[in-house]
């Protein structure tokens, strides 16, 4: 047998050993126990999902996320990005992580283990700690604001449209706060997205204050009528 896979059929617990022509083999009895493990959580991650911001965030180095898999009912592990980006995953090695978000962190890792080692995986991954003295990029404000120019966006920060417009120094005395525009480029091409600051201050619309990437553009145009 290859020692490669003869390695592999060494593992314990949730590990799948391998035949002599690298196909998992399984009994039908742990099949049933992995089953039965995937839909059991225990500990304080158990149910722990990414939040909203944590599947728009990418990581990158400094960061800190907790990992766990649910199947070797170990406790959670707490992982740093190194500054070349990478995460020193149990049994895996280093996995590349800055760039990419806790979700497809959790997918990558998850087939990786299941390709490699295990017969089921299912992967745990929450950000414990974010590097904020991390910049991940800018936000470009024009038009009729006070300061013109690009604004840094924090890491871990949810920096949206009318922060940033506060962050250059807000509007100016010829503004028209009602439709300012993010325009943003995507692999479809150019996008462009009204936003009524006037009403997100005014009538705290705040779900209408979308949230700005790197390489985004704000214009705000000038009024034509005074109101």
């Amino acid at each position: 047998m290859d020692p490669k896979n003869q390695a592999k059929t060494a593992l314990p617990g949730p590990f799948a050993p391998l035949d002599a022509g690298g196909s998992t083999v399984v009994p039908q009895d742990q099949r049933n126990a992995a089953k039965a493990d995937s839909t059991r959580r225990t500990g304080p991650l158990a149910d722990a999902k990414p939040t909203a911001l944590e599947e728009q965030q990418k990581l990158g180095p400094g960061d800190r996320i907790t990992y766990r898999v649910v199947e070797d009912q170990d406790d959670p592990r707490s992982l740093t990005v190194t500054d070349s980006g990478d995460v020193e995953v149990p049994y895996l090695g280093l996995v590349h992580a800055a760039g990419k978000t806790s979700l497809e962190l959790i997918k990558e890792v998850k087939a990786l283990l299941e390709q490699k080692l295990y017969y089921q995986a299912t992967v745990v991954i929450a950000v414990e700690l974010v590097n904020k003295t991390r910049v991940n990029g800018k936000v470009y404000v024009t038009g009729q604001v006070r300061n013109r120019g690009g604004y840094e966006i924090r890491a871990g920060e949810n920096l949206t449209v009318s922060k940033a417009i506060l962050n250059a120094g807000g509007f100016s005395d010829f503004s028209d706060k009602r439709h300012v525009r993010l325009i943003r480029k995507t692999a479809a091409g150019e996008q462009t997205y009204l936003v009524n600051v006037l009403a997100i201050w005014e009538k705290s619309k705040v779900d209408q204050d979308l949230a700005v990437e790197p390489d985004d553009t704000i214009v705000v145009p000038a009024r034509l009528v005074n109101y």
